[in-house]
């Protein structure tokens, strides 16, 4: 099992890239477009603080293999969120 503090660097990275992202297309499109990426830059800085929070205070804490399922779980929720975040600013840039 990978250590917490792995995850927590996974998931900051994963936040990082896609901030970067957005900040790189914001500063490439005018009007609409770039209040839309504000906007998912905003959602994604919030869901970041959700999963270091989550990642701090895992369920059932006396149960090994509950909490190996909760960090497995959160892991492959990780991907799959920031993956929908890579694809709504997809969206957005090809409008």
């Amino acid at each position: 099992m990978a250590s917490i503090k792995s995850l927590k660097k996974d998931i900051d990275f994963l936040f990082f890239e896609l901030i970067s992202d957005c900040f790189m297309a914001s500063s490439l499109h005018d009007g609409p477009k770039k209040v839309e990426v504000q906007n998912l830059i905003e959602e994604a800085v919030v869901m970041r603080n959700e999963f270091i929070d989550r990642a701090n205070h895992p369920d059932g804490k006396d149960n090994p293999a509950l909490v190996r399922a909760y960090y497995a779980g959160l892991r492959k929720e990780l991907f799959v969120k920031v993956n929908e975040f890579f694809e709504k600013l997809s969206s957005i840039t090809k409008q």
